[in-house]
């Protein structure tokens, strides 16, 4: 943290230096990277205060991942991707509502779903209020089996069940010689 603050302030004095002071400056913390680097053969290990850093440098100014020498481009690229989808997980967090339904429970719902095809999320809502369980209806209606097919029979189907009670009848129309006064 002390180094990001020693770099806000480094920035706002870089103004007042002439430029080519600042290029001998870039040249020579550039050199001692480059002998560093020959020095330490193995990975380098950063601190959280140090990630901190080259992301907020990489915000302020994304082109500073053309020079960057200490870590490659895309693992700092991966860090900030990694903090914002961590801010976004944090900021979208639950805050309450409803409690959760327990598995037992949504299990018993579905269970009486399927073993009861013609009964709505009302009526199983009813007979789970009847055994004692607080749930809402529709709490009830999201945890039911869904059903590709029609609830009840086809017509086809009830025709051929009810075929020999079924009286048929033909309406037709038959003129009569009516005075159309009475219509009129």
């Amino acid at each position: 943290m002390i180094a990001l603050l020693c770099f806000v302030l480094n920035v706002l004095v870089s103004p007042f230096k002439s430029t080519s002071r600042l290029e001998a400056e870039n040249a020579a913390l550039r050199h001692q990277v480059v002998m560093l680097r020959r020095i330490v053969r193995r990975r380098v290990r950063l601190t959280n205060s140090d990630r901190i850093f080259f992301i907020q440098l990489y915000r302020w100014f994304p082109s500073v991942l053309k020079v960057i020498a200490v870590i490659r481009p895309e693992t700092l690229v991966r860090w900030h991707r990694a903090g914002f989808r961590r801010y976004w997980r944090w900021k979208s967090r639950s805050f309450g509502g409803r409690p959760r339904v327990d598995a037992e429970l949504r299990a018993l719902i579905r269970r009486m779903s399927v073993e009861n095809p013609l009964w709505g999320a009302p009526r199983i809502h009813g007979e789970l209020l009847m055994l004692g369980f607080e749930v809402a209806q529709s709490s009830v209606a999201k945890y039911m089996v869904e059903r590709h097919g029609p609830p009840s029979q086809s017509w086809r189907t009830f025709l051929r069940n009810h075929a020999p009670d079924i009286a048929a009848m033909d309406l037709f129309i038959v003129p009569t010689n009516m005075p159309s006064s009475l219509f009129g």
